[in-house]
């Protein structure tokens, strides 16, 4: 156990050193884990060698697994269902649009001017379509802009995004057998229980010292994830659904989230985001910084010419729908989920991952610093701009999701 404990040890240091950074730069601290994590790899590989991380240790990856799927089922339950009912139109519109067009648009600059296989190309386009709900909803939050009507919407939207995301990874990359059928009839029959089922439960048995709401949710989440494993599929899939259809109940238990958020970025969170970092390969990084620009100009332009021509139609002023447009163009979890998933399952190499994680990386910061510098819609804010989102609030909003 003494290795065990030592190497626990080392990645808690990592993540650590990563919120540090995080809040010395002002980044989120996915964004510094990740960081963190392609820097840890590249000394201690040099150092004492590639395994020394133990980045495929079964515990670590599965605390990895564990914090992204509990990631994907928090950022689930901040979907607003009343907004998104007053809603619906603009924000699926939006929504939609901000999922295929980069996804096709991305998967066609990968296939035709990178050369990079069929395969590769939609696992590109799956990454590079997602909108990240953790950086907008910071945003959102630090200029009081979750507070109005456009703020929701442009959440709503977010949410749409990221679930044709979620469903392209499980679609198109799992084969459709007895046992999709079987994953898909249990999940109905489940996710059209548990909105009545757990109100109910967490009412009688809940609000105890022993966290019943906690195990509760687990269970279901790690459930569900075998479910899904078993028919081929991705275990963030129903996680994320699961989020959604609590949304109106357990999305709404604020002191609920504050622990479920305590325990995913304290403890497990830091284990998936460092070990995504340690899977990039910094010298195909450096043999080809052409082509991660090539993907994050690619992801940019296709929500650019899909979104900002729908926010018009819904009548946005020029300044809120360039701002909503460059939101939309975040990037961040599920991006760094679906790259993963490509890398590990053999869809993308060590050389693609690299090239993906980094434009992903870079989709965060971005459009979030032209759309803040130069489009921030000031006649919304309920007083003078505040500055920048820092890492805390990125921090305390990461539940939510990219």
């Amino acid at each position: 156990m003494t290795d065990v404990w030592a190497l626990a040890a080392l990645w808690l240091g990592l993540a650590l050193i990563a919120t540090l950074v995080s809040i010395w730069f002002r980044v989120a601290t996915a964004l510094s884990e990740i960081v963190v994590g392609i820097i840890a790899q590249l000394i201690i590989g040099a150092l004492i060698g590639a395994a020394a991380l133990g980045t495929d240790e079964s515990w670590i990856k599965f605390l990895s697994g564990t914090g992204a799927i509990v990631l994907t089922f928090l950022a689930g339950t901040e979907l607003d269902p009343v907004v998104f009912r007053s809603k619906w139109k603009e924000a699926n519109a939006v929504g939609l649009i901000g999922f295929f067009a980069p996804f096709l648009g991305c998967a066609a600059v990968a296939h035709w001017v990178l050369g990079w296989s069929g395969p590769a190309s939609w696992l590109t386009g799956v990454a590079l379509s997602t909108t990240s709900v953790a950086v907008v909803y910071a945003v959102m939050l630090e200029f009081g802009l979750n507070k109005t009507t456009y703020g929701k919407t442009v959440l709503a939207a977010c949410f749409v995004n990221d679930l044709g995301t979620v469903l392209a990874l499980g679609f198109i990359f799992s084969p459709f057998t007895v046992k999709t059928l079987v994953f898909f009839g249990v999940s109905v029959v489940v996710f059209s229980i548990l909105p009545w089922l757990t109100p109910r439960f967490f009412k009688r048995y809940g609000d105890r010292p022993s966290e019943l709401e906690a195990k509760y949710l687990l269970l279901v989440l790690f459930g569900m994830g075998a479910l899904a494993t078993w028919a081929d599929s991705e275990a963030v899939l129903p996680a994320y659904i699961f989020g959604m259809v609590l949304a109106g109940t357990v999305g709404k238990d604020h002191a609920l989230i504050r622990r479920l958020r305590t325990l995913t970025f304290g403890m497990l969170t830091p284990f998936y985001f460092i070990r995504a970092g340690s899977y990039v390969s910094v010298p195909a990084l450096a043999a080809a910084p052409g082509v991660f620009l090539v993907l994050l100009l690619a992801k940019m332009a296709t929500k650019f010419v899909g979104v900002y021509p729908v926010t018009k139609y819904y009548k946005s002023p020029p300044k809120e729908a360039m701002y909503t447009t460059l939101l939309m163009s975040t990037g961040l979890t599920f991006g760094s989920i679906s790259a993963l998933f490509g890398l590990t399952h053999g869809v993308i190499d060590q050389a693609q991952y690299s090239m993906l994680i980094v434009a992903v990386i870079a989709s965060a910061v971005v459009p979030t610093l032209i759309a803040n510098a130069f489009y921030l819609p000031r006649h919304l804010l309920a007083g003078p701009a505040k500055p920048a989102p820092t890492a805390a609030a990125l921090e305390s909003s990461e539940g939510a999701s990219s």
